[in-house]
């Protein structure tokens, strides 16, 4: 199991753009379902978003959908998080990860990566 490597995350002002990405060399992203969760401060790790192998089909939470889109780019065995229209809400560490489960209960793998954070002022 190689670690992946999250990227992209830094200080943004609300109604602005961030785009994470995730990366891992050895690892082929076109055979698992990738994904992104995020924890803030005090809280529990949530899903945030997956795209999956079969159909290049996408999910999201329902707090993100119409402002975050995923993707990749399997040539570079990368994914990506377009995050536009952030809100203070959002401010939390965001994790790449294998995703598995099912709609309303979406998991990642141990182990984890070390995230990147993205931080929203008002």
């Amino acid at each position: 199991q190689v670690p992946l490597v999250e990227s992209g995350g830094g200080l943004v002002q609300a109604g602005g753009s961030l785009r994470l990405s995730c990366a891992a060399s050895g690892r082929t992203f076109s055979d698992y379902t990738m994904g992104w969760f995020r924890q803030a401060p005090g809280k529990e790790r949530e899903f945030v978003a997956a795209i999956s192998r079969i159909g290049s089909i996408t999910f999201y939470a329902d707090s993100v959908k119409g402002r975050f889109t995923i993707s990749e780019d399997n040539a570079k065995n990368t994914v990506y998080l377009q995050m536009s229209n952030l809100k203070p809400e959002d401010t939390a560490d965001y994790y790449c990860n294998v995703v598995r489960g099912h709609s309303g209960n979406y998991y990642g793998l141990d182990p984890w990566s070390q995230g990147t954070q993205v931080i929203v002022s008002s």
